[in-house]
């Protein structure tokens, strides 16, 4: 949620990022019930500080200014209500060095390594995957439907070891290590910014029974658990790195990456969070972009980074930079990694504060960032590590976990 203030100071920068965002928004109709709500606020105090003026021999004037303020305050609240939608309705702000546009004004920041060359013809994931006995998408199929797959063998240990790295990598960094809830309830997800839209409900897998949601990232359910509370700024930044199961419906990809477990309703992921102080929270993304490069440079599997532009990142982010890996199998770059700042809009919803050392309560900044997305994490691994005779060589930062060199049948 963007601060009503800042809205005040700046209606042309609010309607110009949602321009850029592609989202239709009212910023004229948010002023008016701002305004609305003050005078009413305004007029209901004052009625009251002159009903605490009057003695005890003043009893129909007092009853005259209760009736008043009890006229008045359903107007208040309704008109609250109101300017609550219009502004749950808004996108965050993109900061300034957002390149403006559609996926298509993405801003390829930087190449790392050197693209791998072959012998041979590089076969895909699930030709690799399923000659190994490590991948089963026809036996998933038949028990859960499409886009599901059963993780079999030595595949299994590759994941646990990625997620071993990848915890090891960030608790050197002062993460604390998590296993969230995978469901959450409906109000904490609306308090993430994650079902604002049709859109965005389409994606979520909702359980009605319960009101709740299954998460489609750990961090939905990592960022509201400090939901009202308030930090010290000496504990800032708080940052945790959960692993979990995630859940997505994939609405509107029915066609796209059908094959393999690049694209699943269901898939493990290690996701990064942060809690920062305002000042500091884009060095603070700064810094969760340089851990998942080391991340992949660790693998020793080439990738781009992704300055993504306005109309492409998610809601809640002020800046996205993506990391997309080589896959030979697909001879073209890959989202792996993405890292968000969405600085106070989902803070506010959450009422997320912390205590500055003159004693001032200000909203956090929330951060997020990709460990590792493990499906394809496994399937870049397949893909660059192949050999001519179909095993598959296992990254050198990863056989101390794995105890063996590669994957054979």
């Amino acid at each position: 949620m963007i601060d009503i203030r800042y809205i005040r100071e700046n209606p042309e920068k609010v309607k110009k990022a949602c321009e850029s965002r592609g989202v239709v928004c009212n910023v004229e109709r948010i002023l008016e019930l701002d305004i609305k709500r003050r005078e009413l606020l305004q007029e209901i105090e004052g009625t009251k500080a002159q009903q605490n003026k009057l003695g005890k021999d003043e009893i129909p004037q007092a009853q005259a200014l209760k009736s008043e303020i009890k006229a008045k305050e359903p107007l208040l609240k309704e008109t609250e209500e109101q300017l609550q939608k219009f502004l749950l309705d808004l996108p965050n702000v993109p900061q300034e060095d957002v390149p403006v546009g559609d996926e298509s004004a993405n801003i390829v920041v930087k190449k790392i390594g050197k693209l791998p060359t072959f012998s041979f013809e590089p076969k895909n994931h699930l030709e690799l995957g399923e000659a190994l006995g490590v991948i089963d998408v026809e036996r998933a199929t038949k028990v859960s439907g499409s886009r599901f797959a059963y993780i079999k063998g030595d595949l299994v240990f590759l994941e646990f070891a990625l997620v071993r790295m990848a915890m090891d990598y960030a608790v050197k960094e002062k993460f604390i290590p998590v296993i969230p809830p995978v469901l959450i309830k409906a109000e904490m997800m609306k308090g993430m910014g994650y079902i604002d839209t049709k859109e965005d409900v389409a994606e979520r897998y909702f359980l009605e029974k319960e009101n709740m949601f299954l998460v489609g990232t750990a961090e939905q359910s990592v960022g509201p658990m400090h939901q009202g509370e308030i930090f010290e700024e000496k504990d800032l930044p708080k940052r945790y790195i959960a692993f979990s199961t995630s859940f997505r419906e994939e609405a509107g990809s029915y066609g796209k990456d059908t094959k393999g477990i690049l694209r699943l309703h269901q898939f493990d992921k290690v996701e990064m969070f942060s809690f920062a102080h305002p000042d500091k929270s884009k060095e603070e993304h700064q810094f969760l972009v340089s851990l998942e490069e080391k991340l992949w440079q660790a693998l020793e599997i080439p990738y781009q980074v992704m300055q993504l532009a306005t109309g492409d990142m998610a809601r809640p982010s002020s800046s996205t930079v993506d990391i997309e890996a080589w896959l030979p199998g697909q001879n073209k770059y890959r989202e792996v990694s993405s890292a968000s700042n969405t600085t106070d809009f989902q803070a506010r919803r959450l009422d997320i504060r912390f205590r500055s050392k003159d004693g001032k309560l200000e909203f956090v900044h929330m951060l997020n960032a990709t460990g590792f997305a493990i499906g394809r994490t496994l399937i870049a691994i397949l893909e660059n590590y192949q050999q001519k005779d179909g095993s598959v060589k296992i990254p050198k930062v990863l056989q101390k976990y794995m105890g063996k060199k590669e994957i054979k049948r």
